[in-house]
C-alpha cells in the first residue's frame, strides 16, 4: 500500500485507499520550490493551516484587491495520455494571473488543489513544482494549497488540479474598458497552443491519432509535444506598455468563448470590435483540430483561441508605438482589429 513502508499492517485509512504517509511525502518533494516563490510579504512557512500575506502596496492611493479561481479542465487527460505533469502547474497559474491581469492587477499570491483518486506523491510534486516555477518567474507566492486523495471520486491514474489567484490594482489605475472609443486599436499576442482550453474537442478530434508521430502538418512535431505546451502569461507584456507610456483601455484574455465571446466582457456599451481574420496565420494544430472534427469557422473561433492568446486595446494613435514596446520586450505583436460602433465581434476577411 502506498506509504507504508515499515512492514507493518495497513492502516484502516490505507485499506480503504487512502494514504497520510504518501501525503507528507508529496509536500517534503515540493517544499524547496514551493519556498522559493516567497517573498518578504510571506510570513510563515509551508504547512500552516493558512497561509499568511501582509498587505503592503507601497504608494496605492487606494488598493483594491482582485481575485479568480479557474481550473485546467479536460487538458489533464492529455497529460496523463503523455505523461507530461509539470505544465500543469504552469498552466493554472499563468491562467490565473491572466484572468486577473485584464483588470490591470498584479498578483501577490496563488493557491492551489491537486486532486487523485490515489495519491501519487512524485506526480503531485511535478506538478505543484511546475506551479512554483511560473509564480517565480512572475513574483507570485505560492503561499499554500491542497492535495486531496479521494479514491471512488476520481478515477485511478487520473487527477484533477485548480488554482487560485489574489492580486491588487490602485482603484484609479482599475481597467474596465469604460475608457474604450471607436477607432481604438486591437493588439493581439500569440497563445503558446490550446492554452487550458477546447480539449475536449481536440481529444476527440485527435484521440485515434498515434500522438508520438511526427507529423508533417505540426512542422515535424509530435502530438505529445504539441498539446501539453503550458499557457503563456502576459504579464511582462503588460508592464512594457506601461512604462512605454501606453494607455491600455481594456484587455482581454482568450479562454473558454475564445474570440467571440471574450472580448465583449470588456466592451462599453454601443461598441463592438471587428477582427481582421487576414491578420495572423492560424497555427497548424487548430486547423488538424478543425479538419478532423469537422467543425464549422464560427464555432471553432468560439471554442479556441485559434493562436490568439490575449489582447490590448489602445488607442490609435499610440498603436505604433504599442507595438515597439512589446517587440522590446520580446513580444510578437499584431494589429488584430479594432473597436467600432455595434456590439459584439465581427470578423472580415478569411483567415
Amino acid at each position: 500500500m502506498t506509504g507504508n513502508t515499515t512492514g507493518a499492517p495497513a492502516s484502516a485509512y490505507e485499506r480503504s485507499g487512502v494514504s497520510i504517509d504518501a501525503g507528507h511525502r508529496a509536500v517534503a518533494l515540493m517544499k524547496g520550490a514551493v519556498a522559493r516563490t516567497h517573498t518578504a510579504n510571506v510570513l510563515g512557512g509551508l504547512g500552516g493551516f493558512g497561509g499568511l500575506f501582509r498587505a503592503a502596496f507601497g504608494t496605492m492611493e487606494d488598493p483594491v484587491l482582485v481575485a479568480s479561481t479557474d481550473g485546467v479542465g479536460t487538458k489533464t487527460k492529455v497529460a496523463v495520455r503523455a505523461g507530461q505533469f509539470a505544465g500543469l502547474g504552469a498552466d493554472i497559474v499563468n491562467h490565473c494571473v491572466n484572468d486577473i491581469l485584464v483588470q490591470g492587477a498584479r498578483p501577490l499570491f496563488f493557491l492551489d488543489y491537486v486532486a487523485m483518486g490515489r495519491l501519487l506523491p512524485e506526480r503531485v510534486a511535478e506538478i505543484v513544482t511546475g506551479a512554483a516555477g511560473a509564480c517565480e518567474a512572475l513574483g507570485v507566492a505560492l503561499l499554500g494549497g491542497e492535495t486531496a486523495e479521494m479514491p471512488g471520486v476520481y478515477v485511478d491514474g487520473e487527477l484533477d488540479i485548480v488554482g487560485t489567484i489574489v492580486g491588487v490594482v490602485d482603484r484609479p489605475a482599475l481597467i474596465s474598458g469604460a475608457r474604450i472609443q471607436a477607432g481604438d486599436r486591437v493588439l493581439a499576442l500569440p497563445s503558446s497552443g490550446l492554452h487550458t482550453n477546447g480539449f475536449s474537442l481536440a481529444r476527440m478530434a485527435l484521440d485515434e491519432l498515434d500522438w508520438t508521430e511526427a507529423r508533417a502538418d505540426l512542422g515535424g512535431q509530435t502530438l505529445a509535444q504539441v498539446l501539453p505546451v503550458p499557457h503563456r502569461a502576459y504579464l511582462h507584456a503588460f508592464a512594457a506598455l506601461q512604462a512605454a507610456g501606453v494607455d491600455v483601455r481594456g484587455m482581454a484574455h482568450i479562454t473558454g468563448g475564445g474570440l467571440v465571446d471574450n472580448p465583449p466582457r470588456v466592451f462599453p456599451q454601443g461598441l463592438g470590435m471587428q477582427i481582421d481574420l487576414g491578420s495572423w496565420t492560424v497555427p497548424a494544430v487548430f486547423e488538424l483540430i478543425v479538419a478532423r472534427a469537422q467543425v464549422g469557422r464560427e464555432e471553432a473561433f468560439r471554442a479556441l483561441n485559434m493562436g490568439v492568446g490575449f489582447l490590448f486595446i489602445v488607442p490609435a494613435a499610440q498603436e505604433a508605438s504599442a507595438l515597439a514596446a512589446l517587440q522590446a520586450a520580446g513580444e510578437q505583436p499584431w494589429t488584430i482589429g479594432e473597436m467600432v460602433p455595434g456590439q459584439g465581434v465581427a470578423f472580415r476577411g478569411t483567415p
